[in-house]
């Protein structure tokens, strides 16, 4: 069984607000933070915008880091708290000891896109001489910012491994808590809006023609978000306070059955929820809600309802909040987590935004509309392209 690790403060920010009092209560009220948005080719679709990060200032030594996705991961580091909880951490443990997971698929290739659309590629043949690629676009860019202006000096490392990137970070994290590497770590997740992106998820005809509808017999893809969320983990020998969420479990696997598509008999989510499980020294009746994946794709929803019918699942209450944020992407995790401990902490169950009534095949729990209960253990599921997933066990402590 895996050793519980304590997460002793979290924070998130999305499309539907800043902070986690915010989500609480747009989650309960089942609102879509989600808008129109064109592209230029005149295709509609929707995404999830943060608001006000156009208005977001870094601090003059960490200038060159401007762009996007820090702006995001600022503006997350700096709500609830959170930044003067890792300062007291760092005080307590040592800068030394405290180490950065992140977890992204954008990093900060909008900065990149404004750059090519300034560049004089006739006469230059190259990017602008100043364009910061090293602070901004390159996938490092986030673990470094974060490193930097929190003042850790641990480890530091980024995960891409799309959709599923920062719930990977947790594993990462607890992986080093438990080998000595670090005595805290400060996990988190940001992604941010791009238009490559979205051009990327249009060529393969994901994108949901209007608000994405997971599970739903109607559902036709997804609207993409962007969100930034952070999470202190400590050893398990430090002192913990009731009421702290823990990490009691992490399930690893890589089916790579496809570039983009999940295993028809959803080999590597099976695999996943099962370690998960099996970790956390879990039942399958002893979990009380699972937080989904959820995309609202035709084949990630059938799949993902296909391995919760495997592994046991199939009548735990479970829900999906991206019809509510959006597919945060690299984020995803990270956002789950949150949503998950919310529940945990304020006792209901999150619905599914968007979704009137689920795909008659299907076999699922879905919740449609948020109710009060207890929640003590959730799983959290992600999958992301190739084949890379991971689910989360998490638990509420006291």
């Amino acid at each position: 069984m895996t050793p519980r690790t304590p997460i002793h403060d979290y924070t998130i920010v999305s499309a539907l607000g800043r902070g986690r009092a915010a989500h609480y209560e747009a989650l309960l009220a089942g609102r879509s933070g989600l808008g129109a948005h064109t592209l230029g080719d005149g295709t509609t679709c929707t995404v999830g915008r943060v608001a006000g990060l156009e208005d977001v200032r870094m601090p003059d030594p960490l200038a060159r880091y401007d762009c996007r996705n820090n702006r995001l991961a600022l503006l997350a580091l700096e709500t609830d708290g959170f930044a003067e909880s890792v300062a007291a951490c760092r005080a307590r443990v040592g800068a030394q000891a405290v180490g950065v997971v992140i977890g992204t698929s954008t990093s900060g290739i909008s900065a990149t896109e404004a750059a090519y659309r300034t560049a004089d590629f006739a006469r230059t043949g190259a990017l602008p001489p100043d364009f910061p690629y090293r602070e901004t676009h390159n996938v490092f860019s986030c673990g470094d910012f974060v490193s930097r202006y929190l003042g850790t000096a641990g480890p530091a490392l980024v995960v891409s491994t799309a959709c599923s990137s920062s719930a990977k970070a947790f594993a990462t994290a607890t992986r080093w808590l438990t080998a000595g590497i670090c005595r805290a770590v400060v996990v988190g997740g940001v992604d941010s809006l791009c238009e490559t992106t979205l051009y990327g998820f249009h060529s393969l005809s994901l994108l949901a023609k209007g608000l994405p509808r997971p599970f739903s017999a109607n559902r036709d893809g997804i609207g993409v978000g962007e969100a930034a969320g952070f999470a202190l983990l400590t050893a398990p020998d430090l002192p913990w306070r009731d009421g702290v969420l823990a990490l009691a479990g992490v399930g690893d696997s890589a089916d790579a059955y496809h570039m983009t598509a999940p295993h028809p008999e959803a080999q590597g989510a099976r695999a996943a929820m099962a370690a998960a499980l099996e970790g956390a020294g879990w039942e399958a009746g002893d979990v009380d809600y699972v937080h989904l994946h959820g995309t609202g794709t035709v084949h990630n929803d059938a799949a993902e309802d296909l391995a919760l019918a495997h592994v046991g699942l199939a009548r735990t209450p479970a829900s999906s909040t991206k019809g509510a944020t959006g597919h945060t992407l690299g984020a995803a995790g990270m956002c789950a987590v949150a949503f998950a401990g919310l529940a945990m902490e304020r006792g209901y169950i999150p619905g599914t935004a968007n979704t009137v009534a689920m795909d008659p095949g299907f076999g699922s729990r879905l919740i449609l509309q948020a109710y009060a209960a207890t929640v003590r253990r959730s799983l959290i599921n992600t999958f992301g392209f190739g084949g890379s997933n991971c689910t989360l066990a998490l638990e509420r402590r006291g």
